[in-house]
């Protein structure tokens, strides 16, 4: 059998997953033959890890030239992990090169980029993928067939809140994330996540959005108001710090090989402190969102919660859902002074607190009118994201096969995650409402 022949652009840590998949368990499947990276020590650590699998290292390319590695190297497919703001620019040179992409959420932050996108696609026939790992996740999956069955009859409304606990919400605070401009803020970067669990789970389209919020518990301005002032620039110091709120990059292998490391090619800080300045991006977010079938969501984000998880009410004609999850359930100091550094907050990444009231947990309800409440049956998982990336990687790498529920997503079902949070932005901006037709975006129809 032949293999997919892949390339990556993009080598920080989400890379990671993709170049371990490509090594490892679908290794008959799929071939990693170039990758680019701005910084070459980033590539350095990927590839001393491939060679350790016993796997060749890729051939290099500079990311400026990805149409023309595509040629070179006979790609078929080309694997996007880079800072949001250049998902455009690297997609359309991937298409033009002549070969798919596949893309990280979101599919990119600007009007201008969702239009280069649709131009590429609609002038080369390439296709897109937008990897949204949590439409994998069965619990996500189980609450769609449930709506989808008709047991609570027409949507009318939909309550979803998101919490990051203080340990993953402070590190989009840390980063490159921390910049609106780069990652279009929490709307884009995290939302597109939540946004395009509503449209999948609705299967509908958002058609106008309000949005309030601001920065409100992260930096230097909110620090000095709770007298937290002065704080050292970044986290990782000597000596160390005792401080919850400090990333210090030497505590965790991943982060110190592919950051700390490499910061003499590029002088990025991964560890920089969440309350210093300049922040512009929000940390907590309402928004109502209106549907073109006549639902309306009401959806909350918080970036400094106590615990991490989401909770989604579903409303309808005959009845009601309900969807808890307990990502983490606590956010705990060791003897250093500060939290765990954990990259990937699913229920194995977080260790469990013995007597804790709130236990990593989900749980999924259903009432229709007249009747009591009966909890509907979520398949076990484990892993990433809910189980998802698991589930993401095989419908990658081996194909996708007779999926009713639909979970691989487009290019185009990334417009319609991304609508609402650009649409929220101008909100945001304006204070008023939104029309999303008013962004101008080349959105497709629902299914």
């Amino acid at each position: 059998m032949s293999r997919t022949r892949y390339g990556l652009v993009g080598a920080g840590s989400r890379a990671q997953m993709y170049v371990d998949a490509v090594a490892g368990p679908f290794v008959g499947h799929a071939e990693l033959v170039a990758w680019a990276d701005t910084n070459p020590g980033r590539l350095d650590v990927h590839e001393a890890r491939l060679r350790e699998a016993g796997r060749p290292a890729p051939a290099r390319f500079a990311v400026d030239e990805v149409a023309a590695a595509v040629r070179e190297h006979a790609l078929d497919r080309v694997v996007v992990t880079s800072p949001d703001a250049t998902h455009a620019d690297h997609v359309v040179a991937v298409l033009e090169g002549g070969a798919d992409a596949v893309v990280e959420k979101p599919l990119t932050t600007t009007v201008e980029g969702v239009r280069a996108i649709a131009d590429a696609v609609e002038r080369t026939g390439r296709s897109v993928v937008v990897t949204f790992n949590y439409r994998y996740s069965p619990r996500n999956g189980a609450l769609r067939e449930l709506l989808a069955s008709g047991r609570i009859g027409e949507v009318t409304s939909v309550h979803f809140e998101w919490l990051l606990d203080t340990s993953h919400g402070a590190d989009y605070f840390r980063r490159w994330h921390r910049d609106k401009q780069r990652s279009g803020g929490l709307l884009v970067h995290k939302a597109s996540h939540h946004f395009d669990l509503v449209g999948w789970w609705l299967d509908d389209v958002a058609t106008r959005v309000y949005c309030s919020g601001g920065l409100r518990f992260y930096g230097a301005r909110n620090a000095a108001a709770r007298g937290l002032v002065p704080r050292p620039a970044r986290g990782t110091q000597d000596p160390p710090l005792r401080d919850p709120f400090a990333l210090d990059l030497r505590d965790d292998p991943v982060l110190r090989a592919l950051y700390l490391e490499q910061e003499h090619h590029d002088g990025y800080l991964r560890d920089q402190d969440p309350f210093s300045d300049p922040v512009s991006i929000e940390d907590n977010l309402a928004l109502v969102v209106d549907y073109a079938r006549g639902a309306t969501m009401s959806y909350s984000l918080n970036a400094h919660a106590p615990w991490e998880g989401y909770t989604v009410a579903v409303n309808g004609t005959r009845g009601r859902a309900e969807l808890s999850v307990v990502e983490s359930g606590a956010v705990l100091l060791g003897p250093s002074g500060r939290p765990t550094a954990v990259v990937d907050h699913g229920p194995d990444a977080v260790a469990a607190v013995a007597g804790t009231p709130r236990p990593v947990a989900e749980r999924l309800l259903v009432q229709e009118h007249f009747g009591t409440a009966e909890e509907v049956p979520i398949p076990a998982a484990r892993g990433g994201h809910g189980g998802g990336d698991a589930q993401l990687l095989a419908d990658l790498f081996q194909g996708v096969g007779d999926d009713p529920l639909h979970r691989s997503a487009t290019w185009a079902d990334g417009v319609r995650a991304l609508a609402v949070g650009l649409a929220g932005n101008r909100s945001l901006a304006t204070g008023g409402p939104v029309a999303v037709a008013d962004l101008g975006l080349p959105v497709a129809p629902v299914r």
